[in-house]
């Protein structure tokens, strides 16, 4: 699903924490969103409305009773134009007002007619965090639908540390897109498996692949945005992900193997796009082996476990479990071939040239037969998988 055009609204309460709001505006611009701000007399005081006009190319709301705007019921106006609301930094004060319906300013004006996602991000003192009336607060808030994301701890601006940081606006973001998202995943649970494995040799050594785990980690990503459970068993160099989603970082086949076999038993999907090593090394070596004692060495190889045919053939099967095969030739017929050997649902083909780079495309191979996934990108291509998953 694309964000280009979303529209959000944020609502910016007094804290010193107000300057970071300018990198969070940069990001939601960034990913095509418009963004209008609504900011309280107190935040007006620590950044001006200048700073955010320049950011979002939009004029910043301060006042409620602007003649113009109130003609045409501004404050109403502003909640209907949202896609979603953002509260950063929910100061106490904002969140107190909010609780209790409180309505003296623009920003809490139109809080009380908003019928989109809210979502805070509060900011504030540790003890003030903590106190009873916050947390009560808080409680409140989520009964009524609202969203939460933080604090986060560390040092505090008054040089105490504790819990009452502004939430990273990376962090922020990952907890906005569900708001904007269908949430047609909702209640299932997924399992994913990404990126190369590594089979030591010695101490130094490894046998592995170019595998980057890019695709698995944004087929990670968006299930969790579309309200999935969301398991990621994850290969060395694999990347960051979502913040919602149970990592699980492994280094060998078998350590995958292990860890995938636990967390897809009963699951509704398991996906194994990781680029698992075929051989390992018979008899690995402890230490470092010495180049003055390998001229002419010959070593042996043996073959890893098939972990997608492993999870196929498990008493507890995954509801739908969905290979990936990589190939330089003969895509199609090939995946025809691992879909009866391993006892998949379907097989995404691609080729090995995408290995590590952004680029993806290919084919969705089913007994139904094969449908051509056309994309400019990685994460183009993730979309796309998932749309046929949920359509078989």
């Amino acid at each position: 699903m694309s964000l280009s055009g979303k529209r959000i609204l944020i609502g910016i309460g007094g804290g010193i924490a107000v300057y970071r709001v300018a990198e969070l505006v940069r990001l939601l611009k960034k990913s095509g969103m418009q963004v209008r701000c609504v900011m309280t007399k107190s935040a007006c005081e620590f950044v001006s409305p200048l700073t955010f006009e320049a950011l979002t190319g939009e004029t910043v709301h301060t006042e409620l009773f602007d003649l113009t705007s109130e003609r045409e019921m501004g404050h109403i106006r502003l909640a209907r134009w949202a896609d979603a609301v953002i509260i950063a930094p929910a100061t106490a004060n904002l969140i107190a007002r909010f609780t209790h319906g409180i309505a003296d300013d623009l920003l809490s004006t139109m809080m009380q007619v908003c019928d989109k996602p809210v979502l805070l991000a509060p900011a504030m003192n540790s003890s003030m965090w903590g106190s009873a009336a916050t947390q009560h607060n808080i409680s409140t808030l989520k009964q009524r639908g609202m969203f939460i994301v933080g604090p986060a701890a560390g040092e505090l601006a008054c040089g105490e540390s504790g819990s009452g940081r502004l939430s990273e606006p990376q962090a922020i973001m990952s907890a906005l897109l569900p708001l904007l998202t269908p949430q047609n995943l909702k209640g299932q649970r997924w399992v994913i498996n990404a990126g190369p494995t590594v089979e030591a040799w010695d101490g130094v050594r490894v046998l592995t692949n170019r595998a980057s785990g890019k695709l698995g980690a944004l087929l990670a990503n968006q299930a969790v945005i579309r309200g999935a459970e969301v398991t990621l068993i994850a290969g060395p160099g694999t990347p960051a992900v979502h913040p919602a989603i149970l990592r699980t970082d492994v280094e060998s086949a078998a350590q995958m193997l292990e860890a995938s076999k636990m967390a897809a038993a009963g699951a509704d999907l398991f996906i194994a796009t990781a680029a698992v090593s075929d051989f390992r090394f018979e008899q690995p070596h402890q230490g470092k082996l010495k180049r003055s004692v390998m001229t002419d060495l010959s070593v042996k190889l043996v073959a890893n476990p098939d972990i997608v045919a492993e999870i196929a053939a498990m008493k507890k099967r995954p509801g739908k479990v969905v290979a990936f095969a990589a190939e330089a030739t003969d895509h199609i017929n090939h995946a025809k071939a691992k879909l009866a050997n391993k006892g998949v649902d379907a097989i995404v083909a691609n080729d090995i040239s995408n290995m590590g780079s952004n680029r993806a495309n290919g084919w969705w191979v089913t007994q139904a037969g094969a449908v051509a996934i056309e994309s400019e990108s990685k994460h183009d291509f993730a979309q796309c998988i998932i749309n046929h998953i949920l359509e078989s």
